[in-house]
């Protein structure tokens, strides 16, 4: 894949991306106040990497949460759409492999991944739910998918702090810890536009996951959502059908 691929919408914001990718890390670690560290030990207690197993890192980044990942014996792949990001990742984990690509055309065989993870990404990809597919796609039959997200804290006195936080707080922390502040007011939008925990569970289930459930971080700030793709061909067919019939346009839509 090259950046040409990518639509005008990803193509920005993996450029946006390129451009704080030597300071990423640091500037996230003081942004949450230290809870990065914390959110990455859930997830990759929620994978369960196991030795051996074949995992699908998206949205990796430098390759933090990959190497953090593969600690287990997993092998893991670190998989993003911004090169500046890989070439980071690269110097500072060179015994990880990483790929550049589109998380909404995964350039993978179908059943190759026993996990598919990715770790505040989601909202980055411009169709969220065709990026679900095709994780659902590449996992093998009882493979499992990690996605942790910013999220909505669901009792309203936090989500109103929360939300100050990111508008008033937020941009001047940014400021003074980042290379390029506008990529951090990106930010802030991408968390306010993005659905609450309910919603993201009914995409899952939509794509065809089950077993479909979501644990609260840090009052809710951030949810850990988890799903398998089914064991039971029978139930994989089912899924597939109501996928095409979701996608085929009804008669009155077709008349148009």
């Amino acid at each position: 894949m090259t950046r040409a691929d990518l639509s005008k919408k990803s193509r920005e914001v993996a450029a946006m991306f390129d451009g704080v990718a030597r300071g990423y890390d640091r500037t996230n670690a003081v942004l949450s106040v230290g809870n990065a560290s914390l959110w990455r030990l859930h997830t990759v207690r929620a994978i369960d990497p196991q030795p051996g197993e074949r995992i699908l890192d998206i949205a990796a980044g430098t390759g933090t949460s990959s190497a953090a990942i593969a600690k287990s014996g997993a092998r893991v792949i670190a998989f993003d759409f911004s090169a500046g990001m890989i070439e980071e990742g690269r110097k500072r984990h060179p015994e990880l492999e990483f790929v550049e690509g589109d998380a909404q055309k995964l350039p993978f065989g179908d059943d190759e991944f026993d996990a598919v993870t990715i770790s505040f990404g989601l909202r980055n990809v411009e169709d969220p739910r065709l990026a679900l597919s095709e994780m659902y796609r590449v996992l093998k039959p009882g493979g499992r998918v990690v996605i942790c997200e910013f999220s909505r804290p669901p009792i309203g006195i936090l989500r109103r702090g929360y939300f100050a936080y990111l508008q008033k707080v937020m941009p001047f922390i940014a400021g003074a810890a980042s290379t390029n502040p506008d990529a951090y007011r990106y930010l802030f939008e991408s968390i306010a536009d993005w659905p609450e925990q309910g919603i993201l569970c009914q995409w899952m289930r939509a794509a065809g996951f089950t077993r479909v459930a979501y644990r609260n971080l840090t009052v809710g700030v951030v949810a850990l959502h988890r799903g398998r793709k089914p064991i039971d061909a029978a139930i994989r067919a089912s899924a597939a059908k109501k996928r095409v019939a979701r996608r085929r346009p009804t008669s009155s839509a077709a008349a148009e």
